[in-house]
Order: structure tokens, then C-alpha cells, then sequence
């Protein structure tokens, strides 16, 4: 369904330095560094058919986290989660909810957690029980 996510940054350094030790966690590598026609840096990190993308935005607006929005990143293991957590806090994040844990409710067992970067987008940590 998805080509590619792209969320806005206002520091493409930071968010590099983040994303990088972030998604490394999820075997990720460095990311594509882009310059759009109009100047601004992109970053684009690929993985296993997915891409999520950094950008300064292209209208010189500040960026800003999507209220209700999250992106959810599939973990491996409920040690996965945690550890995507913890790099994540650990390299300019914010642990937000609940800490990291078991969750069960009508959509079944989940592992989850869930930070903030340091543009304030909600990430989401994410291994279901099967």
C-alpha cells in the first residue's frame, strides 16, 4: 500500500543522527543524502522494501509532528521494541505513554513503545504476539 513515508525536520543533522541510530536498531543503514530541486535536504532511509524519508520542508515552514499521527515500526522481538525505545531516548527522543511493554486489547498481544523525535513525531516500536 505504501511507497514511502516523509516527514518534515527543522535540523536534518540531528534528525540524521537520530534516524540513523534509530533504524540501525531495525537493521537499517546510513541513509541517502538528496538535494530537492529547491534547495532543501532530504534523507532517505530504505529498508526491506520501505522507506521512510527527512525533510526540510519544502515551504520554509517549521516542521512539526502530525497530532494523532504515528509511524509504526515493525520489531523483530519484544527486545527489539525495548531496545528501539532506549536508542531512540538515548539519542535525543522522548519516551511518551505508557513505558515499554506488553499491551493486550481487542486487536490481540503486542509488544510496544512509543517515542517522540526530536521534531516531535510519534514513532512506535511495534512486535505482535502471534
Amino acid at each position: 500500500m505504501f511507497n514511502h513515508i516523509m516527514i518534515g525536520s527543522n535540523d536534518i543533522d540531528r534528525s540524521e543522527r537520530f534516524y540513523t541510530a534509530v533504524l540501525g536498531v531495525l537493521g537499517a543503514g546510513e541513509p541517502v543524502r538528496n538535494e530537492s530541486p529547491t534547495g532543501h535536504m532530504r534523507l532517505f532511509y530504505r529498508h526491506n522494501g520501505n522507506t521512510l524519508a527527512i525533510s526540510q520542508p519544502i515551504n520554509n515552514e517549521p516542521a512539526c509532528g502530525a497530532n494523532g499521527g504515528t509511524i509504526g515500526f515493525k520489531c523483530e522481538s519484544p527486545e527489539q521494541v525495548k531496545e528501539f525505545h532506549d536508542v531512540a531516548v538515548a539519542h535525543g527522543g522522548r519516551s511518551v505513554e505508557d513505558p515499554p511493554g506488553l499491551r493486550e486489547n481487542a486487536m490481540g498481544a503486542m509488544h510496544l513503545s512509543y517515542v517522540l523525535d526530536p521534531d516531535g513525531n510519534k514513532l512506535c516500536g511495534i512486535h505482535r504476539v502471534r
